[in-house]
């Protein structure tokens, strides 16, 4: 896990499950040829998925001592991310918040300097968090979106009060959007906020504190 000294901090922790499984996709229904999923009636590709999935697999293999296995569901993970930013950003609307541009060059240049540069900072979101250096700033987006939902409601995302709060916002997002998935990638439960048949989480997991 990344250890930052910024809003950024405990985002993926603070949300436990929601980000782990990253998992905001429905169950299918009307067929739409060629998308992996569509959000607001805005489709998501497949073809979009697997150039996302490609750039992540050429970065972490163009790294020293990358794993040699690849990620269990990394396909399905890549979809539920897409679509995830999608529903935080209706939960940001929904409450008249944003998250500029600025707020995310902050928040980068703020990591990049306690881990030693941008370099260090790519790094360290490849090979821990699966993100490719084309897909920092949504990263940075969707983190710091997540935050500003738990405070509108008054609460710290990084506290079972706050993670509840951001649940139930992006499960009402979810439902607005009206999301649909492709079958192949998994089945939307609205109750749980997650892929009822999503693979295995790969990403690094929180330590319990001592």
């Amino acid at each position: 896990m990344i250890r930052t000294s910024s809003a950024v901090r405990h985002a993926r922790t603070a949300v436990g499950v929601l980000i782990a499984a990253a998992a905001l996709t429905a169950c299918g229904g009307t067929a739409h040829p060629g998308a992996a999923a569509v959000v607001g009636g805005h489709r998501i590709p497949i073809s979009e998925v697997e150039a996302k999935v490609a750039e992540l697999r050429t970065a972490v293999a163009a790294q020293p001592g990358a794993p040699a296995a690849e990620p269990a569901g990394l396909t399905k993970r890549t979809v539920a991310e897409l679509v995830l930013d999608q529903v935080v950003t209706q939960a940001l609307s929904d409450r008249q918040l944003s998250v500029s541009q600025g707020d995310i060059a902050r928040t980068r240049s703020a990591d990049a300097k306690l881990l030693g540069g941008d370099d260090a900072l790519g790094r360290a979101l490849l090979l821990k968090q699966g993100v490719p250096a084309g897909d920092i700033d949504s990263f940075y987006r969707q983190q710091l979106g997540i935050q500003k939902i738990a405070a509108a409601e008054g609460k710290d995302a990084r506290t079972a009060d706050g993670d509840a709060a951001v649940r139930a916002a992006l499960t009402a997002a979810g439902a607005e959007l009206k999301i649909q998935v492709n079958p192949r990638y998994g089945r939307w439960d609205a109750q749980q906020v997650s892929l009822t048949d999503a693979a295995a989480d790969w990403l690094p997991q929180p330590t319990a504190a001592a």
